[in-house]
């Protein structure tokens, strides 16, 4: 199948850049509250802010969408209101100011990607098995950033973090206003209520999953750059190690348009909570071994890679029609947004007593609580 009845180019933009945001984010954010001077709880607690927002702004938004439509619109509106409200991190460095911050920024910010995702589904109508030919320019846009940032962190102190993330939302905004509205032929008509879609224990089933296999990220996406840095580790280095992580995923989203239909949703989601438990562990267990954690960083594949590709399609399968957008929202709020500020909350108490190892391990886990769930109760009907 051609892309080229797609705004392909504008579509992988938007990812390139909004994924670049989180390469800001994810591997520096915590290095920039260190910098601070900040304790490992408050680092916990304010990335659990940054992360907890997805819990309520999705749904919200989501809901605006699928009652109004045009969901760019949503997109451009949100991504301007979040460069606003992020500057305000320029102004202040006290505890409740960066957590006010976060609170305004992350309401908005995290309104875009379910909306945007959406979005993209729609304009592939019946090929969504292609939707990784679009979402792997989100990979190459963290790579680009996440190698340049630690780069630049070997010469310049932390204080770029906060510049280079509204860099990177600037853009992110500009690319919005190319993206078109998708087309409503690809809506299914029919409309069943989202309740008596989400009390069916398969969904129960694949939302706890979602929960659990983010409260497993936790640890790594709070701690981990401070974690090889205080195991002796450069910055440049440790870019490229976060680097290599989203390579694997470019890689397997190269393919994943051949695999789900091949193999069946469930047991690429399956695969992946496995792989996603030896990871944690080989993290926490062995951080002096480098070439176990270049290792661990190939596995991000699984962890996040064909977890997150099949969960979308996952998504699309059972929300349609005026759901769309909120099943997306339900998604990134149960599963990014709950199960990640739960994960950074653990991670921060626990990151001190009883140490690293110990995180880690709770961490996979929870990836195992996940995989056993799925073994047990995720619906096999959309095996193929």
């Amino acid at each position: 199948m051609s892309l080229s009845k797609t705004p392909y180019w504008r579509l992988s933009g938007f990812y390139f850049f909004y994924f670049a945001s989180l390469g800001v984010l994810v591997p520096y954010w915590g290095l920039y509250l260190q910098w601070q001077g900040f304790s490992a709880q408050d680092i916990g607690e304010l990335t659990a802010i940054l992360l907890a927002t997805r819990i309520i702004a999705p749904n919200i938004w989501g809901w605006i969408a699928d009652r109004h439509g045009q969901r760019m619109r949503i997109v451009r509106f949100a991504s301007l209101a979040g460069i606003i409200g992020f500057s305000a991190i320029l102004l202040d460095n006290s505890y409740l100011w960066i957590a006010g911050v976060m609170l305004v920024f992350s309401f908005f910010w995290n309104a875009s990607l379910p909306q945007f995702e959406a979005t993209t589904l729609q304009h592939l109508g019946e090929h969504t098995h292609h939707y990784s030919k679009i979402r792997l320019w989100g990979s190459i846009g963290f790579i680009f950033t996440v190698a340049t940032l630690g780069t630049l962190l070997e010469t310049f102190d932390a204080y770029i973090v906060p510049y280079a993330m509204l860099i990177s939302m600037g853009a992110i905004w500009l690319v919005s206003l190319t993206v078109p509205e998708s087309a409503s032929r690809h809506l299914h008509l029919t409309h069943q209520p989202l309740f008596s879609i989400v009390k069916r224990p398969e969904v129960l089933a694949f939302l706890s999953m979602c929960f659990l296999v983010q409260v497993s990220h936790g640890p790594y996406y709070t701690f981990y750059t401070i974690y090889l840095e205080q195991h002796g580790y450069s910055r440049s280095l440790i870019g490229q190690l976060w680097a290599l992580g989203v390579i694997a995923e470019v890689i397997v989203f190269l393919f994943m348009h051949r695999w789900l239909p091949r193999f069946g949703i469930r047991k690429v989601l399956l695969l992946s909570l496995l792989l996603s438990s030896l990871r944690w562990l080989i993290i926490g267990f062995f951080p002096d071994s480098l070439i176990l954690l270049l290792f661990a960083q190939l596995l991000h594949a699984a962890s996040f890679g064909t977890f997150h590709a099949a969960a979308i399609a996952w998504v699309h399968h059972y929300f349609v029609g005026k759901n769309q957008g909120r099943g997306q929202a339900l998604y990134s709020s149960i599963g990014f947004g709950a199960g990640g500020a739960i994960g950074s909350l653990f991670s921060g108490y626990f990151w001190l007593s009883p140490g690293p190892t110990v995180t880690f391990s709770l961490a996979a886990v929870a990836s195992l609580l996940a995989f056993i769930i799925g073994l047990r109760w995720l619906n096999v009907s959309i095996e193929k």
